[in-house]
């Protein structure tokens, strides 16, 4: 069963307007709203939470706001930046939780995260830590992860819950009660739909879909299908210019197992040709598989330090074959090495009598494949007097970072120079 996280971003425009404006932005209790022209008339097109709370809404002419609330900051959008940079936040989220990931215009981020949650601590956490991530840049962010794409996006925004995980297979429950807006349907049948009485999903989910379709078309119908999971909806996953990749086209569906890992060590091969003549090496790999019925399978692995073995690249993807479901078959594999890091060819051993340092990065990518990057590390010394405070935590290939461990401690600074007394009074209960 696939899981899809969505990704909503309420306050996208006036956001990214603040992030950008760095130390020039205004103070998060001043009214911010972003206008620009409907027709002839300049219009509200965003409001951050303080314009909204002192009463702006989208759509307000821009002189009645500014009337309403004496102070008001107005700017100009910047549709076309807030869509670039919302295909760099996808790459972000493509790059660090899932090899499916795409932007969900205007306000959105949409993630294919079947088999990847368990490398990020479950699907609760991870929600979590998206959602903590763009706090801690300035983003307002909520989440959600269903069985489909369209019931993750209408909870996203319409759910009364930051984070959400809805078990898989109780898609049902969780949309019956949502507004008919949560559909992504037009503004004018949505207006349609609440003058015929129509409020909530339940109330479209049991009407015949035969006099719907008579009147609305067929968009209501593949909408409710769309949210119940009924039929796919399959993310195209974005992929950067300067990002390197092979594919393989099949005449035939393949489906086999056996025939899988033939073509992905060819795949392996290939990209590791091409990383050879740009100088890098893979840190992060995905394999996509498409199959006939429209749907993408993926496969990630990352390693500890820049590879560029095509027999270990293979053996980390292949690991992982067992997780695919081909369907009905695969007619095009896509392998990407979505992080690459420069790789220069070394010389191992400096003479011959001089013994091969021993190199454990295989089994920490085995390993971190397994149960997660995060969950992978080695100690390292810090400067302090205070025992517990004098170690972090790195990455298990990390470089040394200089520091070592004194041979005789200091006295903690907390400490007094010598023991006293304490006494103590007991009560007891009368």
């Amino acid at each position: 069963m696939p899981r899809v996280v969505s990704l909503f971003l309420p306050m996208w425009p006036t956001d990214r307007f603040r992030r950008k404006s760095g130390d020039a932005a205004p103070l998060p209790e001043t009214p911010l709203v972003l206008v620009g022209r409907d027709g002839r008339r300049r219009v509200v097109l965003a409001a951050d939470a303080a314009a909204q709370t002192a009463g702006l809404r989208i759509g307000m002419p821009t002189s009645k706001a500014q009337a309403l609330v004496p102070g008001l900051i107005v700017h100009d959008t910047e549709p076309d930046a807030d869509e670039m940079a919302l295909e760099r936040l996808a790459l972000w989220a493509l790059r660090r939780y899932a090899p499916i990931a795409a932007a969900d215009p205007p306000d959105g981020i949409v993630i294919d995260t079947t088999g990847a949650d368990h490398l990020h601590g479950g699907e609760a956490a991870m929600l979590t830590e998206m959602v903590e991530r763009l706090g801690a840049a300035g983003f307002a962010a909520r989440a959600a992860v269903a069985d489909s794409w369209g019931a993750a996006h209408a909870l996203a925004r319409f759910a009364t819950r930051q984070t959400l995980v809805v078990p898989s297979g109780e898609i049902a429950q969780a949309i019956l009660p949502l507004p008919i807006a949560a559909l992504r349907l037009p503004a004018v049948t949505i207006d349609s739909l609440r003058r015929l009485g129509f409020e909530t999903v339940a109330d479209l989910a049991g009407t015949p879909r035969a006099s719907l379709a008579l009147r609305f078309g067929p968009e209501l119908g593949r909408r409710l299908d769309q949210a119940f999971g009924r039929v796919s909806e399959p993310i195209e996953p974005i992929r950067p210019e300067e990002i390197v990749e092979v594919r393989r086209n099949f005449a035939e569906p393949i489906g086999a197992a056996e025939t899988i890992a033939r073509y992905t060590g060819k795949l392996v091969t290939e990209l590791c040709a091409e990383l050879e003549t740009r100088g890098l090496g893979a840190r992060r790999l995905d394999l996509l598989f498409f199959r006939v019925d429209n749907r993408i399978e993926a496969i990630r692995a990352g390693t500890a330090t820049p590879v560029r073995d095509a027999k270990r690249l293979t053996r980390l993807l292949t690991d992982k074959i067992e997780t695919i479901d081909p369907g009905f078959g695969i007619e095009l594999m896509r392998l990407a090495a979505s992080i690459a890091e420069p790789l220069r060819a070394k010389q191992t051993i400096s003479s011959l009598a001089e013994a091969p340092e021993p190199d454990v990065s295989d089994v920490i990518d085995i390993l971190a494949n397994r149960v997660g990057e995060d969950r992978l590390y080695r100690f390292a010394p810090v400067q302090s007097d205070v025992p517990e405070r004098s170690v972090q935590r790195i990455a298990p290939m990390a470089p040394d970072t200089g520091e070592r461990w004194p041979g005789r401690w200091p006295r903690p600074s907390r400490l007094l120079p010598r023991p006293e007394p304490i006494e103590t009074v007991i009560f007891h209960g009368m």
